[in-house]
């Protein structure tokens, strides 16, 4: 095992593969969940299952053997949903051409990643405009997530309103979402799976949901989703702003789970961690690339990494163990298709609520980043589009920008960015 320097690293072979389970056990639940949303865009349910677990096999493995990190990577929730909600469904364009849309982001964050550009990126952008991004991407699922469990409804009078709490699956989905609430505020490993668990038990014993009859089968092909994207069609200029999105957004989501995790054991704080650190992002490229020929939105790192780390994990042999442990989830579609969908979205929920916290970072003292983060929070939820609200979000920022003569605070990307929003908002 001196390929991964563990006696380096203070760690060994029994601390690897604990850490690893646990990243596994705090994780497993974006199979089903993915699955669940993406089947929302058409594709088929049980090809998704074996796609969603074979990019986070492939991603997971790849990154702890190139890079030598215990970050584990699956298909990034937030983007899953815009990829279903506000692609399929809000622009209307086949699920083939979106597929297409996550290619070419991808590919453009892997050519990058070999580049400074992404420095470039993150100095343009103010960090308040990204945790106010990472917020307003935050409100936007959560808001599909309650559409979703019909606790939020469709109204003539009021655009929404609160759904039928007398509906039997509405009030499962709440009894869901009190169970992950339950068991994230209390810190447990594993909360949003064992909530999912629970639930789903509770639909099964009281006839909400029929009864898996089986619990393992052979995996189910993924040849209905396999190389089905359509590149060409995504060679759009009405679809730029979507591949800007996409692009943006997994960049800052890399770059913060990155960052949050490695700072809780020193990963990435000198030369060689920094080295670990640009291979990481290369391989969260590769795989969000790769994803795409399986039929998957988005891969990228995941927090829960941290739970492995914090278990004592330091090497890529956390994530190899991690990758191996999810090769189970291949042989349990039976068990996932028996989970009901209001067991699955009070995470979506829940996964917005954390994502929505980074608002409580921003500094409001700025007018300009006040107005910027008032449009990108409200207007992803309100428009059911993660694009539209980084667009006025950045069209505005500049624009205040301007107006206030604060031309030191401009600089080109955020000219860049706003003159891209503009442009869209004429050809759309």
């Amino acid at each position: 095992m001196d390929f991964f320097k563990l006696k380096k690293h203070g760690t060994n072979v029994k601390t690897e593969f604990n850490a690893g389970f646990t990243t596994f056990l705090t994780m497993i639940y974006i199979v089903p969940v993915n699955a669940i949303i993406m089947s929302n865009a058409g594709l088929p349910m049980d090809a998704l299952i074996t796609s969603t677990a074979l990019i986070t096999i492939f991603a997971t493995v790849l990154n702890g053997i190139i890079a030598n990190t215990p970050i584990a990577m699956s298909v990034g929730m937030g983007l899953n949903a815009y990829f279903t909600f506000g692609l399929v469904q809000g622009m209307g364009i086949p699920w083939e051409t979106a597929l297409g849309v996550v290619f070419l982001s991808g590919f453009i964050f892997l050519v990058l990643s070999f580049t400074q550009f992404r420095v470039w990126v993150l100095k343009s952008i103010p960090m308040d405009l990204r945790r106010a991004i990472s917020a307003g991407i935050g409100a936007f699922i959560s808001f599909v997530g309650l559409k979703e469990m019909g606790l939020i409804v469709h109204s003539d009078a009021t655009l929404v309103t609160l759904g039928d709490l007398s509906d039997t699956n509405t009030l499962l989905g709440v009894f869901g979402l009190l169970m992950v609430m339950t068991f994230w505020a209390l810190k447990i490993k594993g909360a949003f799976i064992i909530a999912v668990l629970i639930t789903s038990i509770f639909a099964w014993v009281f006839g909400i949901s029929p009864y898996p009859t089986e619990f393992f089968s052979l995996p189910s092909s993924i040849s209905p989703i396999f190389f089905k994207l359509d590149i060409l069609s995504a060679f759009s200029l009405a679809l730029l702003p979507a591949i800007i999105t996409f692009f943006i957004t997994q960049l800052f989501d890399s770059l913060g789970t990155l960052s949050g995790v490695g700072n809780r054991a020193n990963l990435f704080d000198d030369e060689e961690g920094m080295k670990k650190f640009e291979k990481t992002l290369m391989v969260d490229a590769t795989a969000s690339t790769a994803g795409s020929f399986l039929g998957v939105s988005t891969t990228t790192a995941f927090a829960e990494s941290a739970s492995g780390v914090e278990e004592g994990g330091r090497t890529g042999l956390t994530s190899v163990f991690t990758g191996l442990f999810f090769t189970l989830t291949l042989f349990m579609l039976p068990l996932f298709k028996a989970i009901p969908p209001n067991a699955i979205y009070p995470v979506l929920v829940m996964v917005g609520v954390m994502m929505f916290s980074e608002l409580a970072k921003i500094d409001f003292s700025s007018q300009a980043t006040n107005v910027a983060a008032f449009f990108i929070v409200m207007l992803m939820p309100l428009t059911y589009s993660i694009t539209t609200g980084l667009a006025f979000g950045f069209v505005a920022y500049f624009f205040v920008r301007l107006v206030k003569r604060e031309f030191e605070e401009i600089n080109l990307g955020i000219v860049t960015l706003a003159a891209i929003s503009m442009l869209a908002f004429i050809v759309g």
